[in-house]
């Protein structure tokens, strides 16, 4: 019967959908640098925004200071009352990251933070490396959109009130958020975790 068929239809579909959400990488779980290093850098941070663009060159340049020794997570954190494109283009980089081109979509996000409409993103997509024939759909559909909004919520309930906002192992850096003084606290948190590393015992 044609009701039946269609049920099974959508049951698939439901299946397919539940099947994705498994398998959706979440930024929490998205690290550049040293993925075994001790002290983690946090930002919470938006695509549109001119101080995010450039604490991403800031972020550039601690990963190069400290090579080996830090890792950094981006969490999104998007002011969609200022710049209603920001919420798509988190979806976007979370689309880009399940085809492991994050840092990728990343970079190229802040470099055209001023177009960023859908056509755009998926333009961008391409650019970056990602190969997905479902990227437009899953941008219309939201599918990564709950995932925004858990990083947004957690931000809320770290105190992030602006962005960009910084975090080196859990703590929020005030002053700032200057290559010097995000410095200071990552040399702080190094000298920290040094400090509590057990003692080699002599044989």
């Amino acid at each position: 019967m044609p009701q039946n068929k269609a049920t099974i239809k959508e049951n698939q579909k439901m299946a397919t959908k539940a099947k994705d959400i498994v398998e959706i990488i979440p930024s929490k779980e998205i690290f550049v640098g040293n993925p075994d290093a001790t002290v983690t850098v946090t930002e919470f941070g938006e695509y549109e925004n001119e101080d995010c663009a450039k604490a991403n060159e800031v972020v550039k340049q601690l990963l190069e200071e400290y090579d080996g020794k830090i890792r950094f997570n981006f969490r999104h954190f998007p002011q969609t009352k200022i710049h209603q494109r920001s919420m798509k283009a988190a979806e976007a980089s979370l689309a880009a990251a399940q085809s492991g081109k994050f840092w990728e979509m990343h970079n190229i996000l802040f470099n055209n933070r001023r177009q960023l409409g859908t056509t755009s993103l998926k333009l961008y997509s391409k650019e970056a490396g990602v190969i997905n024939k479902h990227f437009l759909d899953q941008l219309l559909d939201s599918t990564f959109g709950w995932q925004v909004r858990n990083d947004f919520e957690e931000g809320i309930e770290k105190g992030v009130t602006d962005v960009p906002s910084f975090f080196v192992n859990g703590t929020k850096i005030t002053g700032k958020n200057s290559f010097e003084n995000i410095s200071k606290e990552i040399d702080a948190a190094l000298k920290k975790v040094k400090k509590k590393a057990p003692v080699k015992q002599r044989a």
